[in-house]
């Protein structure tokens, strides 16, 4: 999503190339309209169980096992072809597990975008009581991923999403090449309609349902917080949206809590919530359903995660509530106010249209893939 809605902007300005996996036959058919965004598209079909038989066999690898997920002599091929036909001033790597296929053409400027630090995320990972399997892979894999992150001196510049992520590499790492490039919001997709605020009951959670800080969230959320929300305002219903949802979430259904399954347009879902949760307690980076809820107006809940790469005070759209019972507490007195929740919402919205625009931060892009060119100059 980010690389398209960044491509959408810049593609005005420049002669822009994508090449990527596709994992189905349906990624596929996504060709032509992609194509109305780069100049050229060029799709790796790797499907799934070869990435899942490169990730069983890499326990006898050093590796991160995301990278080896997305293992491929396919795609060096296709890349090397690609670069000796075209002409190329730039190149910008999507993500850590990309790294492999562009750190060593260090003939030609390149940029590494994280966009988020890996290796925070499965620090916080460790942290989170899981069972004992689960820990002893979160401690491998965090093990592999902080060694890999060093790739990101091998580029002329590396971004990331936040703050936090920038100061976590920086200060893990040692080094200056790391530079900031925010999240966005598409505010065309995710267009604020007069938000009705007088409503006090529907609690949203949006975000892919297979993804794994999600699935803890909402578990935690529903097994632990929400029946104490309940108590105190009984006509609380919950909503989790999103494509994918495991059997772990799937068992959560009943008649307070519906679960959604794919939704074609997200932005009616975030029309129809009164507060947007965000009860993550694991991750990095920002959170797209922070920033799309403060598109719409929606006020939000937030842990550590998803607000502190933010750069906002509590309260300007998101309330920040790092503990279990203070998250209760938060969510309760926005349910519990009308002038609250339109207070935050509306402060949310101001934000999100200044600060987290795609506009904006496609500029900021250009303006890196310009240092990076000058300086092979």
């Amino acid at each position: 999503m980010k690389i398209y809605n960044l491509g959408r902007r810049l593609a005005g300005r420049h002669t822009i190339h994508l090449l990527a996996f596709a994992e189905s036959k349906k990624d596929l058919t996504y060709q032509s309209e992609l194509e109305k965004v780069f100049d050229s598209v060029t799709f790796v079909y790797q499907p799934k169980w070869r990435s899942y038989f490169n990730s069983a066999i890499n326990f006898l690898r050093s590796e991160p096992f995301q990278l080896a997920y997305f293992r491929s002599r396919e795609m060096h091929k296709t890349l090397a072809e690609f670069i000796e036909t075209h002409e190329i001033d730039v190149i910008h790597t999507q993500h850590l597990r990309m790294s492999q296929y562009t750190r060593n053409m260090k003939q030609y400027p390149r940029i590494l975008d994280l966009p988020d630090a890996y290796s925070l995320y499965w620090q916080r990972r460790e942290q989170v009581e899981r069972p004992l399997l689960n820990r002893l892979f979160d401690k491998l894999e965090s093990k592999r991923v902080i060694r890999a992150e060093k790739v990101l001196y091998e580029y002329d510049m590396a971004l990331v999403c936040s703050v936090e992520d920038r100061d976590h590499l920086l200060g893990l790492h040692k080094g200056s090449n790391v530079r900031l490039l925010r999240n966005g919001v598409d505010l065309d997709t995710f267009k604020y309609k007069n938000h009705d605020y007088s409503r006090d009951q529907t609690l949203l959670f949006t975000g892919n349902m297979d993804y794994a800080p999600n699935v803890d969230a909402v578990t935690h959320f529903v097994k632990t917080l929400f029946p104490e929300i309940l108590k105190q305002h009984p006509q609380t219903r919950l909503v989790i949206a999103g494509q994918r949802p495991v059997k772990q979430v799937l068992d959560l259904k009943s008649d307070k809590i519906e679960i959604t399954g794919f939704v074609e347009d997200l932005s009616e879902m975030y029309d129809q919530g009164d507060v947007v949760i965000a009860p993550l307690r694991f991750g990095a980076g920002t959170q797209n359903k922070v920033l799309e809820a403060m598109a719409m107006g929606v006020p939000v809940v937030c842990t550590d995660i998803g607000f502190k790469g933010l750069e906002i005070e509590s309260g300007e759209g998101v309330i920040h509530a790092p503990q279990d019972a203070e998250f209760v507490k938060q969510v309760v007195g926005l349910l519990k106010s009308e002038d609250l929740r339109r207070r935050v919402g509306q402060k949310g919205l101001d934000l999100a249209r200044h600060k987290f625009s795609w506009d904006g931060i496609s500029r900021e892009l250009e303006e890196h893939l310009n240092v990076v060119v000058s300086k092979g100059d």
